[in-house]
């Protein structure tokens, strides 16, 4: 299910000078808030706890996992060079899993790392603060690594939906619309990091059990479709 040289290729191509430059601008960006923050506020568990929750995981993390997800295919699809990955004898369920695992770990690299320093730097891991956003980030780079290579694999436009999603769902409705947050991302991570911190410093409008089967679905639902669309789109070359 995991093909190196799909692999390869995919990092190479989500890992070029240009787009390493945008993925490292808002872990860049967060760190140096950071900074300002403790050297201006001191170690305050409600800061860190507000900043981790507002910044890196509503917005950092979904907006890395869309440059990710959709990266690791949807520019083959765009410019057509996918054709030459398809005339491989490579089982098409296999190259969307090799390119689902390198955008998880791209989208992990970007956003729990920096979410893990930027906690230390804020209050020193009081109340496992950053701990437990460090797994949220890491649990939902998970779900939107799937659901954004599943966009990638269906739309032109994948970038532009990605991010209407991540700044217009997730980060507004998500925050304002007590039903929508039943269906975030954002809100199923937290409920996981709800359960490490262990405390009130993070909650979450759904509960752990609900919030886990959710994650395991979409990841599960959107990799299998976004395998479909591709033997589709193999149909559909080789007529």
């Amino acid at each position: 299910m995991y093909d190196p040289t799909v692999a390869r290729l995919t990092y190479r191509a989500l890992l070029g000078r240009r787009r390493a430059l945008i993925l490292g601008a808002l872990p860049l960006l967060l760190i140096a808030i950071s900074l300002v923050v403790r050297a201006l506020a001191g170690a305050d568990d409600q800061t860190a706890s507000d900043l981790l929750g507002g910044l890196a995981l509503a917005t950092m993390v979904p907006i890395i996992g869309v440059i990710a997800g959709t990266g690791a295919i949807g520019p083959e699809i765009d410019d057509g060079s996918v054709v030459y990955l398809l005339s491989k004898p490579i089982k098409r369920p296999t190259i969307i899993f090799t390119k689902l695992i390198v955008a998880i770990a791209v989208t992990m690299v970007f956003s729990a790392v920096p979410t893990l320093i930027a906690g230390f730097i804020l209050n020193g891991n009081g109340q496992q603060i950053a701990v437990a956003y460090t797994v949220a980030a890491l649990v939902a780079s998970i779900a939107y690594a799937a659901f954004f290579l599943l966009l990638g694999t269906v739309s032109r436009h994948a970038v532009v939906f990605g991010l209407v999603y991540a700044l217009v769902w997730e980060a507004l409705f998500g925050s304002l619309v007590p039903g929508a947050r039943t269906l975030s991302v954002q809100q199923w991570s937290l409920a996981v990091a709800h359960e490490v911190a262990g405390g009130d410093m993070v909650t979450s409008d759904v509960g752990l059990t609900t919030a886990t089967v959710l994650l395991v679905a979409v990841t599960v639902l959107a990799t299998w479709y976004a395998g479909q669309k591709l033997r589709s789109l193999t149909l559909a070359g080789e007529e």
